[in-house]
């Protein structure tokens, strides 16, 4: 089972590089005030890597408030 999670994984990978190597245009980028020209694959790349670290956040802020609530509550139901 972990060998096909490999697999995928490297498949994953393979196809991602091929997707920045066939994306070489130059592609101009303005963030915050700085400005710089990158590869439009690897400014995809990025944007993509940015948007997944955001929504890991966000599910580990709500997965910590769920497990606080839980907690509350077999504290409360245990005192009752």
């Amino acid at each position: 089972m972990v060998w096909a999670a490999v697999v995928v994984a490297l498949l994953a990978l393979v196809l991602l590089i091929v997707f920045i190597l066939q994306n070489q245009q130059p592609a101009s980028v303005l963030f915050l005030g700085l400005e710089g020209t990158v590869t439009l694959g690897m400014a995809l790349l990025i944007a993509a890597v940015g948007g997944g670290i955001l929504v890991a956040a966000a599910g580990a802020a709500r997965i910590v408030q769920l497990r606080s609530n839980a907690r509350r509550s077999r504290k409360a139901g245990a005192r009752a």
